[in-house]
């Protein structure tokens, strides 16, 4: 009997074990979107408050690719060594300690994809009601996030059809509108990409590291493929592949637009501005161009949103699946876990209502940093504890890579404390209560283990 296309379809997209699962392009899709969205279209306007290079500015997106390309690698031999779905849970639960892997957990649930998606969809509705003022941009944000959590709560196929679909509608949105401002923009502003005198204060100072974090959020993403590593198809041998190419074509993409809203508006109409997009548009198309941008810059920002639904809840199923107490987390209806879902979909709904832009930026930057600074530490680790544990990828001139990152990254943070103390508080705060949670946890299931005996 031949099989038809649906069939053969559906069994080219199940995991190793029969399950139903996604693809090596789904999983670029799910990078890529994870990363182009919120920082790209707003750290701009943050950043030239203090620096006012071209060369400086752009340097900092460069830096900020070679810190996630770093990651990158380093992510994916432990994702090809240990191939579960959880991310940063599951390494470090499986690497260090399962407290520590549950701390990573709760903060990726609270803040890694809960804080990036609440920002995302505020752009979202930032962008739209830009344009259209008569729309709340607070209502614009949580309507998204509803209906992309329904539309990722029925399949599999659903899911990577519009995660694909999105993503690459983003790629050409996003090289069309760098080519059209170039070519039509009435006046280039004066771009110079060579170092100008005083470049080297500004690269050794605060206002650069602190800028950092906000490109480093713009980079948040480069990991998210480990979120989905028991889902994948074939996880040992495309993990690499998948995280590689995802963020060195972000890279490309990041200095593009960068150059773009340099080169087609002044730096005094962005400074401070989170539409950074929408102004450059206004500057080369006119208002009534800007206004048709500002759209579908808006429609950039669903496919970010919808990636982060999709690899989010993902820690939280690992999470039930290893804690009775959080079990109905990881329970699953069709492969999906549905509970898990909504319930970071309830999380980021109280992000928007609650918290300011920019706060929400650098805390989650923080935070986010040190949970993958742990991950990255895990890997000089577990090498040396499991010389012989089965690598299928290794990476290239070790241990440069993860010494770079962890560099980066450090020198980055110790601003970020020094800037915004804060915030940095919060995050500190947040791995707190993520160790009190794995206590009373544990409390509570010890207590109704003894009451079942």
């Amino acid at each position: 009997m031949t099989q038809s296309p649906d069939s053969t379809h559906a069994k080219n997209q199940r995991t190793p074990d029969g399950r139903p699962g996604f693809t090596r392009t789904t999983a670029i899709a799910v990078v890529m979107a994870n990363m182009v969205g919120t920082g790209v279209f707003t750290s701009l306007g943050f950043q030239l408050a203090d620096i006012r290079s071209v060369f400086v500015l752009m340097l900092l997106w460069v830096i900020g690719g070679l810190a996630a390309l770093c990651g990158a690698l380093c992510y994916a031999e432990l994702g090809a060594a240990l191939p579960r779905s959880g991310g940063e849970y599951n390494f470090l639960s499986r690497v260090l300690h399962p407290g520590v892997g549950f701390v990573a957990g709760w903060v990726s649930a609270t803040i890694g994809f809960a804080a990036p998606s609440a920002l995302a969809a505020i752009t979202f509705g930032v962008y739209f009601s830009s344009v259209f003022p008569q729309f709340n941009n607070t209502v614009l944000a949580c309507v998204l996030v509803v209906a992309l959590t329904l539309l990722h709560s029925i399949s599999h196929r659903y899911s990577a059809a519009t995660q694909g679909a999105f993503t690459w509608l983003k790629v050409l949105l996003i090289i069309g509108f760098c080519a059209l401002a170039l070519w039509l923009a009435p006046a280039h502003q004066n771009v110079s990409l060579l170092p100008q005198a005083g470049d080297a204060k500004l690269l050794t100072g605060g206002a650069f590291a602190v800028s950092l974090i906000y490109v480093s959020y713009a980079y948040t993403g480069w990991n998210s493929a480990t979120y989905l590593s028991g889902e994948l198809v074939n996880p040992q041998r495309d993990l690499p592949w998948i995280l590689t190419v995802g963020t060195i074509t972000v890279l490309v993409l990041y200095l593009m637009l960068n150059y773009t809203f340099l080169a087609v508006a002044p730096m005094d109409a962005m400074v401070d501005q989170v539409e950074v997009g929408y102004v450059a548009a206004n500057y080369a198309f006119g208002d009534g161009g800007a206004r048709v941008m500002g759209v579908l810059l808006s429609l950039l920002l669903i496919s970010t949103v919808s990636a982060m639904v999709i690899a989010g809840p993902r820690v939280l199923q690992m999470v039930g699946e290893d804690f009775p107490l959080f079990g109905a987390l990881g329970s699953t209806d069709g492969g999906l876990p549905r509970t898990a879902i909504i319930v970071q979909s309830v999380i980021t709904l109280a992000f928007i209502v609650s918290a300011s832009f920019e706060a929400i930026l650098v805390f989650a930057g923080f935070t986010l940093a040190a949970n993958t600074i742990a991950v990255v530490l895990c890997l000089f680790i577990l090498r040396a504890r499991e010389p012989d544990l089965p690598r299928p990828f290794k990476v290239p001139l070790y241990p440069l890579p993860p010494l770079i990152y962890l560099a980066i990254t450090l020198w980055t943070l110790y601003y970020v404390v020094q800037s915004a103390p804060l915030q940095a508080l919060y995050g500190l705060l947040i791995f707190v209560a993520g160790a009190v949670a794995y206590v009373l946890t544990l409390a509570i299931q010890k207590r109704a283990a003894t009451r079942s005996a």
